[in-house]
């Protein structure tokens, strides 16, 4: 939750900074890049997780599958 709310405070001060800087004639060009990176900022870590999640997995399979081969080849199967 302190993600989100951290995206969207950070997107509102990134563009009021830019209305500040750059003016409000030429802001509303990077209104899009500014919602984008939003985005980008809140799905990131969902996306590591998620690979990492997979990596975890499948290195615990493995060890799995080492076992029951060593099992098995102990057993004369």
């Amino acid at each position: 939750m302190h993600h989100i709310i951290g995206v969207g405070i950070g997107g509102v001060v990134s563009y009021l900074l830019l209305i500040l800087l750059v003016g409000t004639q030429y802001s509303d060009k990077y209104l899009p890049a500014l919602v984008i990176g939003a985005i980008v900022a809140l799905a990131w870590p969902w996306f590591i997780g998620l690979m990492l999640a997979r990596r975890v997995k499948n290195r615990r399979d493995e060890s799995i599958q080492k076992e029951v081969d060593a099992q098995m080849k102990a057993k004369g199967g």
